[in-house]
């Protein structure tokens, strides 16, 4: 039995990087659900649009094999029962309006993405979606957390997970 991981937060916090990160060191599959599957996009957001149905059936004989990361901020339309576990990662918010401003962010994706970490948008969607168990919130505001999290995924999480449905 191979893992699926959830790795969803705000955008700008650290998520492909985590993501790519594990999966080199994992051999776990890395997809990015906006970068691989979007169908179109947001003038007014500066942002991809998904065709959630079309992400749902591109994803689903991968997901049932396993051994797959997705990253994506929205994941209310995946199916529950696709992952083992769920990371949702966090940023202090004035490291995330730098990243957002960096990025050249526009002003209302930049205010809704500061007022979605602060109020802690997906975090709570992530608990009310999932057996709340199997959710975690990671910190992701420094470079040392970027280590941290790898170590305590890679290293420690996923292995565990391997030796108890494997053995």
């Amino acid at each position: 039995m191979l893992v699926n991981i959830l790795l969803t937060g705000t955008p700008g916090v650290g998520r492909i990087t985590l993501g790519k990160e594990l999966a080199s060191i994992s051999g776990l599959k890395y997809i990015d659900v906006e970068e691989q599957l979007f169908d179109g996009y947001d003038e007014e957001y500066d942002c991809p649009v998904l065709d959630e149905d079309r992400v749902v059936h591109e994803l689903d004989n991968q997901m049932r094999e396993g051994g797959v990361i997705v990253d994506y901020h929205g994941f209310g339309f995946l199916p529950k029962g696709w992952f083992h576990i769920v990371f949702v990662l966090r940023t202090d918010t004035n490291v995330l309006c730098e990243r957002l401003e960096t990025r050249g962010y526009n002003e209302k994706t930049l205010t809704d993405n500061i007022q979605c970490e602060i109020i802690q948008v997906l975090y709570e969607e992530a608990t009310t979606s999932h057996k709340e168990e199997i959710v975690h919130q990671l910190p992701r505001s420094i470079p040392e957390e970027l280590e941290n999290n790898v170590d305590h995924i890679g290293w420690k999480w996923i292995e565990q997970w391997i030796k108890y449905h494997n053995s």
